[in-house]
C-alpha cells in the first residue's frame, strides 16, 4: 500500500533507531521522516534506516517546518513540552504517539483531546517499554475471575543505557516525581521515603533492591482488571542473563494474585524477557502500534480517540512478535 511517511520526532536517537529497525522489519518499504533540530544528525541517522529522509524540525512553527510534506503519523521520542507534535497531528488529522511524558504530565494532552476529540487518535505511550508490561499482564489476567493484586518489578541492566535521551527522561522524571503512584486496597496514594522502597526477585531468583515508580501502567491495569492493589517497582543492576555469562537483557516480573474461574485462590508469577534490552522492546511496541494506527495490516486505521497502548495492541500479535525477536514470557510459578 502507498503511504505517506511516518514522522519520528527525535528519530536520530537510540530509541528512534530501534523503532525504525522494528518498523522496517515488519514493513521494509514504509518511508520514514527522521526529524530533529540538527539536520546533519537527522540525515546521518536516516541514511542507516532504509527508506528514510532526515529533516530539520521547527517546533515553533505550526507545520513543524515541513510545509506541505505529507505525513501519515507522528511519533514523539523525546519530551515535547510545547506539544508541538500533538498540535501538528491534530491539525492534519493523523495519529499521534508519544512515549516520554510522566504520569503527572498528561493533563495538557488530555485537554487537547477533550477540545478536539474527533481530530485524531492520540496514544499515551508512557507505559513501561510501550506495552511490554500491560499487554502480557492483561493476557495473563484472563486466568483470573477476580484480581486482588498486581505487583510489577522491572529490572534494567546497569549496562543498558539506552542513549542520552533516555537518560534525560529518567533524570527528569526522578527529579520531578520521586513519589510513586500506587493503588493499595482500593485507595490511590503516593509512596515515598521508606514506603517507596521495595525488593523483588529477578528471573533467576536474585533479590533486586528497587524503588516505586510512577508508571501509567498502574492506572491502566487497575481500571482494566479491577485489581484492588497495583504497584510498580523499578530496579537497576545485573540482569539474570548477564549474571550467568550471557549478554544483557531486560526483564519485567509480573506477580498477580486473586481468584481463578472456579473461585479458588490463584497466584501466578511470570517474567517478560527480551534479549536485546529495553530499547528493542520499546521499538517493537512502537512498530506494532503504528501498524494498527495507520492500518498497515490491511485493517481500518484506528478511529480518533484517546488510548492506552494495550487498547490498540493485539496480545496474540504482540506475543508472537516478541517470540520472533527472541523474547518470551516465562512462567516462574503458579499456585
Amino acid at each position: 500500500m502507498s503511504l505517506a511517511p511516518i514522522l519520528l520526532m527525535g528519530g536520530s536517537g537510540s530509541i528512534g533507531r530501534q523503532a525504525a529497525r522494528a518498523i522496517h522489519a515488519l514493513y521494509p518499504d514504509i518511508p520514514l521522516l527522521v526529524g530533529g533540530r540538527d539536520l546533519t544528525k537527522a540525515q546521518s541517522a536516516a541514511a542507516e534506516m532504509g527508506p528514510a529522509q532526515g529533516v530539520a524540525l521547527d517546533t515553533a512553527s505550526a507545520d513543524l517546518g515541513l510545509g506541505d510534506q505529507k505525513v501519515s503519523a507522528v511519533v514523539v521520542l523525546y519530551k515535547d513540552p510545547a506539544l508541538a507534535g500533538l498540535r501538528f497531528a491534530q491539525s492534519r488529522g493523523i495519529p499521534h504517539l508519544s512515549i516520554s511524558s510522566g504520569i503527572f504530565e498528561i493533563a495538557p494532552e488530555i485537554a487537547s483531546f477533550m477540545h478536539a476529540p474527533g481530530a485524531s487518535a492520540i496514544v499515551l505511550g508512557y507505559e513501561w517499554l510501550v506495552g511490554a508490561t500491560t499487554v502480557p499482564a492483561l493476557h495473563l489476567a484472563k486466568s483470573f475471575s477476580e484480581v486482588y493484586e498486581i505487583r510489577i518489578g522491572a529490572l534494567v541492566d546497569e549496562k543498558d543505557t539506552g542513549g542520552p535521551a533516555v537518560a534525560a527522561d529518567f533524570e527528569h522524571l526522578n527529579h520531578l516525581l520521586p513519589e510513586a503512584l500506587t493503588l493499595r486496597d482500593g485507595i490511590w496514594l503516593w509512596r515515598e521515603g521508606d514506603d517507596a522502597k521495595a525488593v523483588f526477585s529477578a528471573l533467576d531468583g536474585t533479590e533486586i533492591n528497587a524503588t516505586g515508580f510512577s508508571s501509567i501502567d498502574v492506572t491502566g491495569l487497575a481500571v482494566a482488571t479491577g485489581a484492588h492493589s497495583v504497584q510498580f517497582d523499578l530496579g537497576q543492576g545485573v540482569s539474570s542473563s548477564r549474571r550467568k555469562g550471557d549478554a544483557l537483557s531486560t526483564e519485567i516480573i509480573l506477580d498477580i494474585s486473586g481468584l481463578d474461574h472456579s473461585g479458588q485462590t490463584l497466584r501466578t508469577r511470570h517474567a517478560v524477557v527480551h534479549p536485546g534490552g529495553a530499547a528493542p522492546l520499546t521499538g517493537m511496541g512502537i512498530a506494532l502500534l503504528l501498524e494498527r494506527l495507520v492500518g498497515l495490516d490491511g485493517e481500518s486505521p484506528v478511529a480518533p480517540g484517546l488510548y492506552f497502548p494495550y487498547q490498540i495492541l493485539d496480545a496474540s500479535r504482540y506475543l508472537a512478535r516478541l517470540a520472533q525477536e527472541g523474547g518470551e514470557v516465562v512462567e516462574l510459578f503458579s499456585s
